[in-house]
């Protein structure tokens, strides 16, 4: 049985927030790093349209919440608009690809389609950071937020391994076959398995939620799909011990 006690995660601190708009759009105009913006669901077109449009222009998300919400930060004055400051330093995919490829080292990244525990985001970063993963890539919506919390369950590895936000996990696969690296997708009812990929040519592994899998139609532009062969009839793995399974098959194959 699955558990859905709801999860709990701690109130940013006063010093992480970027509090009003203009506060906010200032930010987002000087390449200030910020993981979440919070928009009043009242706020009219002409309040919040700058600062739409400039969150679309640098992938960071945007929730429209309650005043409730807002005023849960413990705030004043926030003029339904507050920002999260970004823990983790998100980096462009094109230059980590060309930073990896300049040192003569092979891709290998992972995916993230509609994984929104941030403990299983933050465990994935551990092993992915330990098995040689140099990129984590993740959509601007859809995904857990990379706080304190999933930093502190990944023991720092998101501190250290390059991730990847972007705004379209579709685009993304483009880019990636465009510089040569191949996707696969773990998929449990895929024929193929896990160890029958070639894991030394340069690729990217999407894995899915626990609940939904890999989206449709980004299963269906993947190079192959693949399964984790199990000898007990159970519905799945968690998704970061899938992940782990994956991860250190591919290490193996690069030793």
């Amino acid at each position: 049985m699955k558990n859905f006690r709801q999860q709990q995660q701690s109130r940013p601190k006063k010093s992480s927030l970027v509090i009003g708009r203009e506060a906010v759009i200032n930010a987002l105009k000087t390449g200030k790093q910020l993981e979440r913006i919070y928009l009043q669901q009242t706020l009219g077109a002409a309040a919040a349209g700058d600062i739409v449009k400039l969150a679309q222009q640098y992938n960071v998300p945007i929730n429209k919440v309650p005043v409730e919400k807002l005023n849960g930060f413990n705030i004043q004055n926030h003029e339904g608009c507050v920002a999260v400051i970004s823990k983790i330093q998100y980096q462009d995919l094109q230059q980590v690809i060309s930073f990896i490829v300049d040192k003569g080292q092979t891709p290998l990244f992972v995916i993230l389609d509609g994984v929104t525990d941030i403990r299983n985001i933050g465990a994935i970063a551990r092993t992915a950071y330990c098995c040689g993963v140099q990129a984590i890539i993740i959509p601007d919506k859809g995904v857990g937020a990379l706080n304190e919390d999933a930093i502190t369950t990944s023991a720092g590895a998101l501190e250290k391994i390059a991730v990847c936000r972007v705004n379209s996990l579709m685009k993304t696969v483009d880019e990636l076959h465009l510089n040569g690296i191949k996707v696969f997708a773990s998929e449990m009812t895929a024929s193929t398995k896990v160890f029958d990929l070639d894991f030394t040519e340069p690729c990217a592994i999407v894995m899915g939620s626990e609940e939904k899998g890999v989206t449709p139609a980004l299963m269906k532009i993947c190079d192959q799909n693949f399964n984790i062969p199990m000898t007990g009839n159970f519905e799945s793995l968690n998704v970061s011990v899938a992940t782990g399974m994956i991860l250190y098959e591919a290490m193996k194959q690069r030793l």
